[in-house]
């Protein structure tokens, strides 16, 4: 994508787009947005390092993910980083809090210094973020789902075989009162479909979610705590909880035994992503294991085979995660 092609797209000269996107000269209000929207459209973006280097891109390989917050993706980047350990490549890192503008941002600024690769978090991304990765012309993989249609290469797990397979779990285990409790709901895609995966399986076997409750915010022990406290407030009588992530599952774990409520005769619980940290928990959280650190890595294998013009192999990746049933759900 270049200046011309801006140019061909708004019906303005080089002189005019240059100008326009370098915020220099007089150009009319009238002018400046078209030649913007002609740039926005398009997915083009302004090349940085243009004359200073010989190369057409930097050994730098961008990672956008959505929060530094959630512990998930620590063991991510951890997993990317070992990837790239034996090339020249590094990775550079932003974030996007989930939320579709910052992401628009945070790439327009990471592509514009010409990255070897990319690698991004889900395949859900607004126009102008999909034209800016389709028109880059540098591998791209987007990590961690894969219910969906990848721009190039993707890596992950099947989220809404996961919220299936935790269903009918629960199913099995004779559980019927089931309570769901959701972060960064609906801006996490991948939440979204599990909960759609979940909500799909109780259905067939005739069981609908008795109570629901979502929150925008991070994903926190004392939040899972509030939570928990709030929804058992309104159905008392709720036999199972789920849980988006770990983190607020073991919040109402550590809720539910202050109670004294027996765990898992009275109430099961069940998590999601499999956290490590939470092991000394006295009661281990039910979780699915969500192959983190085998996604950063694949990931990073793929970018470097494909920047070294070497054979990627499987570009397109679907892992197996795996339930734990620890000590919060009755095994049937």
């Amino acid at each position: 994508m270049t200046l011309r092609d801006v140019s061909e797209a708004s019906g303005v000269s080089e002189m005019t787009v240059s100008r326009v996107l370098r915020d220099k000269g007089d150009v009319s209000a009238a002018t400046r947005a078209k030649v913007k929207d002609a740039a926005k459209r398009l997915g083009y973006v302004p090349n940085r390092i243009a004359g200073s280097l010989a190369s057409s891109h930097v050994n730098l390989i961008a990672v956008i993910i959505p929060s530094l917050k959630n512990m998930v993706f620590p063991e991510v980047l951890s997993g990317i980083s070992d990837g790239l350990d034996d090339t020249d490549l590094q990775p550079v890192f932003g974030v996007t809090e989930y939320r579709p503008e910052r992401e628009e941002k945070v790439l327009f600024e990471m592509l514009s210094w010409r990255p070897a690769g990319i690698i991004i978090a889900g395949l859900e991304h607004s126009d102008p973020s999909r034209a800016m990765l389709a028109q880059a012309g540098i591998p791209v993989v987007e990590i961690m789902d894969t219910d969906g249609d990848p721009i190039d290469a993707c890596v992950g797990i099947s989220h809404r075989r996961a919220g299936r397979e935790m269903g009918e779990a629960i199913v099995a285990a004779g559980y019927r009162r089931i309570g769901f409790m959701g972060t960064q709901m609906p801006l996490d895609h991948r939440a979204r479909k599990r909960f759609e995966g979940f909500t799909r399986t109780l259905a067939k076997s005739g069981i609908e979610i008795t109570d629901r409750d979502f929150y925008a915010g991070g994903s926190a022990l004392t939040k899972g705590r509030e939570m928990t406290q709030a929804m058992l407030e309104r159905h008392p009588d709720l036999d199972f909880l789920y849980y988006s992530n770990d983190m607020i599952g073991a919040g109402g774990l550590m809720y539910l035994l202050d109670q004294g409520v027996d765990i898992p005769g009275q109430i099961g619980l069940a998590g999601f992503n499999g956290v490590e940290l939470l092991d000394g928990l006295p009661r281990k959280l039910a979780t699915m294991d969500a192959c983190r650190y085998e996604i950063g890595t694949r990931a990073a294998r793929i970018i470097a085979a494909r920047v070294l013009g070497q054979d990627p192999g499987e570009e397109r990746v679907q892992l197996t995660p795996r339930i734990d049933l620890g000590d919060t759900l009755i095994r049937g």
